[in-house]
């Protein structure tokens, strides 16, 4: 069993390099950028620079891999281009970014602490209004009924309230947090897409 394991797959192996080798730089290229659109970002990029070096150098697919695998890197890490070198594409890219910078970072502990301080105020600065009323309705009437049972004395009734308020509450900020963080995910890849198209390049991350 394990000779006939071993053996299924050198056969694999053997298929998979003989359909690499068989690839074109556009085949290549295409998968490349299926790779990217699945967030397989160091895959993308491994396979374009592969495909790059195997190719006479200044041809226009060696350009295009090289193109893509800069502004994938750069997509990864949210910097900009900053070495386009001689490549035609990144040189459009560069262009693109100087005359549109990239989106300001949104600073993610304004929401934190706004969502601490107030409930809702955290989403309602993001302007997802319809979050910042969930989050008051949540959490505004539990914290009156805490304040309310606290003033009555009511002992293990204010604890059991308080501790509802402060999980709604806790869970709110958490939530205004993340999105602030996907807010500025969001952005810069609007912006990304812009240089991509700028660039020239053909296809689009599927």
């Amino acid at each position: 069993m394990l000779i006939l394991s071993r053996r299924w797959w050198a056969v694999l192996l053997l298929l998979m390099i003989s359909s690499t080798a068989q690839a074109t730089p556009k085949d290549v290229y295409e998968q490349a950028l299926i790779l990217a659109g699945h967030g397989k970002y160091q895959q993308a990029i491994s396979l374009l620079k592969g495909g790059a070096n195997s190719l006479p150098a200044a041809s226009l697919w060696q350009s295009r891999l090289q193109a893509a695998s800069v502004l994938i890197a750069s997509l990864a890490s949210q910097q900009v281009i900053t070495r386009p070198g001689v490549n035609p594409y990144l040189l459009l890219a560069v262009q693109y970014q100087q005359q549109h910078p990239p989106p300001s970072v949104i600073r993610s502990w304004w929401p934190t602490v706004l969502a601490t301080v107030i409930p809702g105020a955290g989403h309602a600065w993001l302007g997802r209004w319809h979050d910042a009323i969930t989050a008051a309705i949540m959490i505004w009437p539990m914290l009156l009924l805490t304040l309310w049972a606290w003033h009555r004395n009511m002992g293990p009734v204010t604890v059991f309230f308080a501790v509802i308020t402060l999980w709604l509450w806790s869970g709110t900020v958490f939530s205004a947090t993340l999105l602030s963080g996907r807010a500025t995910l969001d952005a810069y890849h609007l912006w990304w897409l812009g240089v991509w198209q700028a660039s020239g390049l053909p296809g689009h991350l599927s």
